[in-house]
């Protein structure tokens, strides 16, 4: 029955009754196929381990079985492997383990303690990392092949869409969504229920639904980490959402760089077709829907969604001014809706579970989970879901283990390039869209970087602005003149050309840029300029004078050891490439003004905080 074709809700049933009855493997080793750990060699590892298998007679096993699955989310001690039903838990993993994995992990159910993370964390529940997230929509990472629809079926897959068509009907599914008060995932934080109202209201036909996973934001990957994960959880909320508001067609608006997700996700889309889940009359009911790929060329611009709308019909991604909205006049001037990928995934989990058990998790505002990418200088970088409240602190420290050894936090960058750096009080702020955005950052697609006491604000802002500035589609005069504008004062104040006034001049021409521009992502690319001015002015004030307090601005310093910190490690002196690094055995360093071109590297060496950045002019 796993290739037959759906006829009706009941044959659905019937297969999954089939699913949850059908004989477990003794034991299952689940490979992560996340972006951090197939970065991290995880295809070379998972080839490793299927020759292996083969050579162990286990390949094509139903009693000892491999899968590559969704993101794990340790991204920083990838690759990771997860064996059930054990719950061992393995952390970078090569390929030369591959051996021990198979024969001893997956065939003998042994442990490998050097690949464990310590012998109390076994498994991976029993990590900080892990015990204070709410899985919801990653809790198929680590439980399903993505490839599979029957994996996606037994974990509870289509439920949704069965009641949807059996009992709730259109009105019932889009109702269950509005009580929800779910928000949109992909930055603004709009009512999803009113922008399904507003288009079940429009007049126009046909009606499109769209699905934005055009992940721009340099450091995130959460959209990417779902695509790939779990591509039948995106489908099903998208033809949900169909049978709710009439709509026939959707795209899926997904990058070119992405391309392991466009292969996910065309896989489930023909895996869905064949078995009667998209096309002509769905689970043999009176309701059609069918969706289709879009490719974008990887414009920033094109998260925009009148941008976005441009791209799939063939023209130039710029966007529109919204004198009417996508709901009446969207996709070819007709009535559409357009939601981030996350969004889409929570759908099946609203209308199965309910609005009021949505609510439960997450603030009354604020209700629901939102998954997070924590990067930077960060000791646990990956992919985080968290109930949306939950303080950034909680993200950053109990989650992430604190910044690296021996620096301490200094901001974290919320919201993506259009976003705001906060400061240290922030760490009690609550991840939510409205606090974020008073605050001066934004919840954006839910990247999160975190900056330690080595990170100069005013280059920050200046590397924010210049990615802006190029991805700007340069329609409207505020974009085009001010983001190079802003870019070239601030490059000017990282290179020792500051001058009085700078920081003046560019809240001046930020605030003029968030009042003027003509879409969203130039009303808010003025964020990176007005986040870090309100709480790190001084940084930009020193910089006027041609001092970098950081030591990340080449010139604007020389690096100073203080003897009492320092604990002769000699880390600086092997990072120096100018020679500049002084000292004997167990002696503390010293640098060579001579010799120092400042360039930073005995800061970022130094694991004690003993070297910091002083003025030039101490040393005249």
């Amino acid at each position: 029955m796993s290739v037959s074709r759906f006829k009706e809700t009941g044959d659905l049933k019937t297969h999954v009754r089939a699913l949850h009855e059908r004989p477990k493997p003794r034991r299952r080793l689940w490979v992560c196929g996340g972006p951090g750990c197939l970065a991290a060699g995880g295809a070379t590892l998972w080839e490793a381990l299927e020759r292996e298998a083969e050579r162990a007679g286990v390949h094509a096993s139903a009693e000892y079985k491999m899968d590559l699955t969704g993101c794990l989310g340790l991204c920083e001690r990838g690759p990771l492997i997860e064996v059930e039903p054990e719950g061992s838990f393995y952390q970078r993993a090569r390929p030369e383990d591959a051996a021990d994995l198979v024969n001893l992990a997956l065939l003998k159910g042994e442990i490998l303690e050097r690949l464990s993370p310590g012998p109390k964390n076994r498994e991976k529940e029993t990590l900080p990392f892990y015990q204070a997230q709410t899985r919801r929509i990653t809790r198929r990472f680590g439980a399903v092949n993505p490839e599979s629809l029957d994996d996606y079926l037994a974990t509870g897959g289509y439920e949704a869409l069965a009641l949807a068509l059996d009992a709730l009907g259109p009105e019932g599914a889009l109702e269950r969504v509005e009580r929800s008060g779910l928000r949109g995932r992909g930055g603004g934080g709009f009512p999803a229920g009113r922008k399904w109202r507003a288009l079940k209201e429009s007049a126009g036909v046909p009606r499109y639904i769209l699905a934005n996973g055009d992940e721009g934001d340099p450091g995130a990957f959460m959209n990417r980490a779902l695509m790939e994960g779990d591509p039948f959880s995106v489908i099903e909320g998208m033809t949900i959402g169909a049978y709710a508001l009439g709509a026939e067609k959707g795209f899926i608006y997904v990058r070119h760089e992405y391309p392991l997700s466009v292969k996910r996700l065309d896989l489930a889309l023909k895996t869905a077709r064949e078995r009667g889940l998209l096309g002509e009359n769905v689970l043999g009911k009176n309701f059609s829907f069918d969706i289709e790929i879009q490719e974008g060329g990887g414009a920033f611009v094109c998260g925009e969604s009148t941008a976005l709308m441009a791209s799939i019909e063939g023209r130039e991604g710029v966007p529109r001014v919204k004198y009417v909205r996508s709901t009446e006049a969207g996709l070819w001037d007709k009535p559409a809706l357009l939601q981030n990928v996350e969004t889409w995934a929570n759908v099946p989990l609203i209308v199965l579970n309910g609005p009021e058990w949505f609510r439960k998790t997450g603030g009354e505002k604020n209700p629901g989970t939102k998954v997070f990418s924590l990067v930077g200088q960060v000791e646990n970088t990956g992919l985080v879901e968290l109930p949306l409240g939950t303080k950034v602190g909680t993200l950053v420290e109990e989650i992430g283990g604190g910044v690296k050894q021996g620096r301490t936090f200094k901001a974290a960058q919320s919201g993506g390039p259009s976003g705001g750096c906060l400061p240290r009080s922030a760490l009690e702020l609550p991840l939510d869209f409205d606090r974020l955005s008073e605050a001066g950052a934004m919840m954006g697609s839910g990247g999160l970087i975190v900056l330690d006491d080595l990170s100069c604000m005013v280059d920050t802002a200046r590397y924010f602005t210049g990615f802006l500035a190029e991805e700007s589609c340069g329609g409207c005069a505020p974009c085009r003149e001010g983001l190079p504008l802003m870019f070239r004062v601030l490059s000017d104040l990282c290179q020792g050309k500051g001058r009085p006034g700078d920081a003046d001049f560019l809240e001046k021409t930020a605030r003029h840029l968030s009042e003027t521009a003509l879409c969203g992502l130039g009303r808010s690319a003025a964020n990176p300029v007005l986040s870090t001015l309100r709480y790190f002015r001084d940084e930009y004030l020193d910089h006027e004078r041609g001092f970098c307090p950081a030591g990340r601005c080449s010139g604007l310093y020389l690096p100073e050891i203080d003897p009492d910190k320092c604990r002769a490690c000699s880390m600086c002196q092997k990072a120096c490439p100018a020679g500049a690094v002084a000292g004997q055995k167990k002696e503390p360093r010293r640098i060579i003004r001579e010799k120092c071109v400042s360039c930073g590297s005995c800061l970022s060496a130094c694991r004690f905080a003993s070297v910091k950045a002083v003025r030039r002019e101490a040393y005249a």
